[in-house]
């Protein structure tokens, strides 16, 4: 049977990829598809499935710097993760984003925005645990 993928993925970098993905099941719901690991245990490709999409993530090299550590030592960094907004970050919607915002909230993730509604639907924003940046979305009805 022939794995699928959808038309765009994700493709997000992490300083520890097997603790990233464990927490992305836990908090976000995210279901693991592969998990290829090095030998000295960097993940050096992994794959989520989220709803009909995709996130890869890896660690790309021991130098690498999550956006939470990154923003540590640089000032624009911070200065640019300041605002409320999602900058560099994944849109991802979900049936529920009210539960969706529970479990997330529950399981550590860094919240950004409650949960909010417009004409466009329900969201809330929020940052993993190496402050990559996430806005979950429930469609409006009609």
């Amino acid at each position: 049977m022939a794995t699928t993928y959808p038309d765009v993925i994700p493709m997000i970098a992490y300083e520890d990829g097997p603790a990233a993905m464990d927490w992305l099941s836990s908090a976000f719901g995210f279901t693991e598809r592969t998990r290829m690991l090095g030998k000295d245990g960097r993940l050096s490709h992994g794959e989520m499935q989220a709803g009909d999409g995709v996130v890869m993530l890896a660690t790309p090299t021991p130098d690498y710097q999550a956006p939470r550590h990154h923003r540590d030592t640089c000032e624009p960094a911070k200065r640019w993760s300041a605002v409320p907004y999602i900058v560099d970050g994944v849109l991802v919607y979900v049936d529920d984003v009210d539960a969706h915002f529970a479990q997330a909230k529950r399981r550590g993730a860094s919240i950004i925005t409650e949960v909010e509604a417009d004409r466009y639907g329900k969201r809330y924003r929020a940052e993993d645990l190496e402050g990559h940046r996430w806005m979950f979305m429930e469609r409006a009805p009609g």
